[in-house]
């Protein structure tokens, strides 16, 4: 009977060992598939450590059956522990499940400026749990995962060439055309406005309230005759190259 309990502890080492190198592999080889791919260090390293983690916990657990002890009230008590653990840290774990998805679908990156969350500022770090940014007037904020994805993000940096709209307020007695004239004079000394697409000048609004100019798309006006639509090809006015 000692050498058939010796057998099983030298059987059940064995799967100790073998697993373990095994899990390392696998782990291994998923770091290996995902960097292929480019994914984020911080999603590879934790789909590895997961993976090697429930891997690891399978082979002591067949390690354990192979002593002769009862694993199915351990499986039990660790389904449970987990369960209760899951629901315990249900808001985390949703910041978790955002974070992945951030790293995964990569709406923006490191030193971005963006508006996320509710929240506008240049990208500092994306982690697991949250995203911090550092406002313009250098506020850190930390703004959970989930907050993210529940909300429209915007990223400002993601473009190379973005459009400028200025509005101009006039006088009702000022000569329009003069006006126009003078705008396109002056967008077109600035060295950092695109000529193709060519910037606009158009007629936002008309009396009653005050005419304001806006470098935008618009229509022929009525009364002054002056066309703001673009012409097919862009649908910018004042566009300038991002520094």
């Amino acid at each position: 009977m000692l050498s058939t309990y010796g057998l099983k502890i030298v059987a059940a080492i064995l799967i100790i060992v073998i697993g373990r190198w095994l899990a390392g592999f696998i782990r291994n080889g998923i770091k290996k598939a995902m960097t292929r791919k480019n994914m984020d260090a911080t999603i590879i390293n934790f789909a590895s450590s997961v993976a090697y983690a429930l891997l690891f916990a399978f082979v002591i657990v067949a390690s354990l059956g192979q002593l002769g002890v009862e694993t199915s009230s351990i499986v039990a008590i660790l389904g449970a522990s987990a369960l209760a653990v899951g629901l315990a840290l249900q808001g985390s774990l949703s910041n978790l499940a955002a974070g992945v998805l951030l790293m995964i679908t990569r709406p923006f990156k490191a030193g971005d400026y963006v508006q996320a969350g509710g929240e506008n500022g240049f990208v500092e770090a994306i982690s697991l749990l949250n995203t911090t940014l550092k406002s313009i007037d250098n506020k850190k904020i930390i703004v959970p995962n989930s907050t993210i994805l529940s909300a429209p993000i915007t990223n400002f940096t993601a473009e190379q060439i973005r459009r400028v709209d200025l509005k101009v307020g006039v006088s009702y007695k000022s000569d329009l055309r003069k006006v126009r004239e003078v705008l396109m004079d002056e967008i077109q000394k600035n060295e950092k406005v695109l000529k193709d697409p060519a910037p606009m000048v158009g007629c936002w609004r008309w009396p009653p309230v005050p005419s304001i100019w806006s470098f935008a798309p618009g229509q022929e006006h009525p009364t002054t005759g002056m066309s703001t639509t673009p012409s097919p090809r862009t649908s910018s006015s004042d566009l300038t190259k991002r520094e």
